[in-house]
């Protein structure tokens, strides 16, 4: 097998890899791992992984068609067929749950857009009327939709709790030139997922990307990698259903969040590993949403879109 393993994410593993064709890239296996506060939980959500590619696979071919003036993504194939080196079981076993892309050293900076005041974002307002160093209006109510988006970075952990931070912080560590960039293509995609969600029903909250720069070229351009606008990475609201001053029912890992804050609100967990094995009810509700925001976003059933 032509596989170099390289780490394990919270819900992805990554490999060097290589196409048939003898392409050099970096292979994502998408598990049904599900991280909620940081921490990778010991139950998994059905077909989960199978959901975060394909429905990160439309994003990204929206976004090469909206905005690929500005931005440029990893994203090579989903076909475990392109992967040099499998048997016939390897493929089938990967079938759906890989993306092949283009090798980047990774940018160590989380870029979350939001444009409601939700989660985290909300219980930092509460305390300071601001969100990472971003000022914001007096009398906001929880998860009321922000005069304008804005970009809240964070740390990336490779194991542990991610930290938000400052624009100003994430400056001094990757540099000003590049977070300004990172800052605005953030904000655009966003701006793109939350409109095209807006027609078909569903709120996009808030959303995170990673970036990483190529080791393929001389082009410093930052791309966008990993996943894109997932029920993992974002928070999606039914619109008919939303309303200010409340928690909102979601087609995202809610459900899950819900539960761990109430042992953690019980004294039952503290929010750090090993996690709390998941109720079934909890993870079928999860999966439920996950399908149904991947088919409501692209208009078709998840086993008819899978490459």
């Amino acid at each position: 097998m032509l596989l170099a393993y390289l780490r394990r994410g919270k819900v992805r593993d990554v490999y060097d890899a290589v196409t048939v064709d003898g392409q050099p890239v970096t292979l994502l296996i998408a598990s049904d791992r599900l991280s909620a506060f940081d921490v990778v939980m010991p139950t998994g959500i059905p077909d989960k992984g199978r959901v975060l590619t394909q429905l990160s696979r439309f994003w990204f071919d929206m976004i090469g068609r909206e905005l690929g003036d500005r931005l440029t993504h990893h994203l090579i194939s989903t076909d475990a067929d392109d992967i040099a080196g499998l048997d016939d079981a390897q493929r089938e076993s990967l079938r759906g749950r890989v993306m092949l892309g283009r090798r980047c050293e990774v940018v160590p900076i989380e870029c979350v857009a939001r444009g409601y005041l939700a989660g985290s974002g909300w219980k930092e307002y509460q305390q300071t009327q601001s969100v990472c160093g971003v000022a914001l209006p007096a009398g906001l109510q929880q998860c009321e939709k922000l005069p304008t988006p804005i970009f809240t970075p964070a740390t990336k952990a490779a194991e542990g709790h991610d930290e938000n931070v400052s624009f100003e912080r994430a400056a001094e560590l990757v540099g000003l030139e590049l977070m300004t960039t990172l800052r605005d293509l953030t904000l655009a995609v966003y701006q793109l997922g939350h409109d095209y969600a807006a027609q078909h029903g569903i709120i996009l909250a808030d959303t995170k990307f990673e970036f990483g720069i190529p080791v393929d070229g001389d082009d410093p351009q930052p791309i966008l990698i990993d996943e894109a606008i997932t029920p993992d990475s974002s928070r999606f609201w039914p619109a008919d259903d939303y309303e200010v001053g409340r928690d909102q029912s979601s087609f995202d890992k809610q459900f899950v969040r819900n539960h761990l804050q109430a042992l953690v609100d019980a004294g039952q967990w503290n929010k750090e590993p090993p996690g709390p094995v998941l109720p079934d009810d909890v993870v079928n509700r999860t999966a439920k949403k996950y399908r149904q925001a991947f088919e409501v976003l692209t208009r078709s059933v998840l086993d008819a879109y899978t490459v």
